[in-house]
């Protein structure tokens, strides 16, 4: 999934009216899984130069990539924090990692032939889902359409739940930037 529409799904899973800290921590918990290939990717495009065919083709793939995805994307270590963050009660913990699992298990089914390891330290074996949240060739342009549905549903069912602007404003921030990048992959691809 896009990563906009991660941090919808998360939000309204995860948030509460009531505690801004708590829905704060479920849009970490959203982006943390991410922030990796964020960084990875603006690193060599943006500093070294690096032509995106080359960062997208080929360092994506690379052993040493996905040795640093299969870190933040594992079940097994978001789900020992989740245990972690039940044993000590702290809500806002629960909610990090929650939404940082949801992520996953969005990702997990998403992600045909660019999947990341899941399952590390156990092994480094990578999911080949048939479908695709972006490549039309595996079903993209309505996975993607599917996705910004959910998204729209979800951000206005958020921004009903709360009064606090700043989460309205988070979701209706979050929808436009979902519709834009959704737009653009069915568009290119």
């Amino acid at each position: 999934m896009n990563t906009p529409a991660h941090l919808i799904f998360g939000m309204a899973a995860f948030g509460r009216a009531d505690a801004p800290r708590v829905t704060a921590a479920a849009l970490a918990g959203s982006l943390i899984p991410d922030l990796s290939l964020y960084g990875m990717v603006g690193w060599h495009l943006r500093v070294i130069g690096t032509p995106p065919e080359i960062v997208f083709g080929e360092l994506y793939f690379s052993e040493r990539w996905m040795r640093v995805f299969a870190v933040d994307n594992s079940f097994l270590v978001w789900g020992a924090l989740f245990g972690l963050a039940l044993w000590t009660r702290r809500a806002w913990a629960v909610a990090l990692t929650a939404a940082a699992l949801l992520h996953l298990a969005l990702d997990f089914p998403l992600h045909a032939g660019d999947g990341r390891p899941q399952f590390w330290p156990l092994t480094m074996w990578v999911f080949d889902s048939p479908l695709s949240y972006w490549d039309s060739r595996f079903g993209g342009r309505i996975v993607g359409l599917v996705e910004l549905a959910a998204c729209g549903v979800l951000a206005v069912w958020t921004a009903l739940r709360f009064p606090q602007w700043w989460v309205r404003g988070a979701a209706a921030l979050l929808l436009a930037m979902e519709a834009l990048s959704s737009g653009i992959w069915r568009l290119v691809f």
